[in-house]
């Protein structure tokens, strides 16, 4: 099993979340500017959709986007996702939260069009990170076992913290236990990340 990966990019969420699962995989670095791969593919040729993560199974499966990916080693390691009758439903809700509510606003944040785009991206970023910081049920988003929705959230911190994005305190709190994992420590190694 193969994960493309960028750097520091969304496909990060995945990585530690492999990680934390303990499912060995590979990882082929991918450069998106231009569309290639470490060892000289085209990107594009993998995914059309041109962006990451990829996950690529060993008989050429491959699976796209962060809720779809989670959500797998979700299944396959069934303590990364909340436990109950309505767990599943839970973590596809908070995974599509995360997807459509802060990550698609860094793309304002990252390439706006105008400075007031911007702005307005980093404020719907930080409401969302303080209704977040409100849902928290412990240390971790349902609780106190980390969850794949978990990585995805800490991926996040990260990008708000590279562009000066203030989180509340709880967040803060969760960002830097997060970063003590063991798989997160991993992953940054990994990516070549600080």
């Amino acid at each position: 099993m193969k994960l493309y990966l960028a750097p520091g990019a969304c496909s990060l969420a995945d990585h530690i979340a492999l990680h934390e699962a303990g499912i060995d995989f590979d990882r082929v670095k991918v450069d998106l500017k231009t569309k290639k791969t470490e060892d000289g593919q085209s990107f594009d040729d993998i995914n059309p959709k041109s962006y990451v993560p990829v996950l690529e199974f060993d008989d050429g499966r491959r699976l796209t986007e962060n809720i779809a990916i989670l959500a797998w080693v979700a299944q396959r390691a069934p303590q990364l996702a909340p436990s109950g009758e309505d767990g599943q439903s839970r973590l596809l809700e908070m995974l599509a939260f995360i997807s459509t509510e802060i990550h698609k606003q860094f793309g304002r944040v990252f390439k706006p069009s105008s400075d007031a785009e911007a702005a307005a991206g980093r404020e719907k970023i930080g409401q969302r990170f303080e209704l977040i910081a409100k849902m928290m049920k412990g240390d971790y988003l349902f609780g106190d076992q980390a969850s794949v929705a978990d990585a995805y959230l800490f991926t996040m911190l990260t990008w708000a913290k590279n562009v000066g994005i203030d989180a509340p305190a709880p967040l803060q709190a969760f960002y830097e236990r997060m970063r003590e994992r063991p798989a997160v420590k991993l992953a940054f190694e990994h990516e070549g990340l600080d």
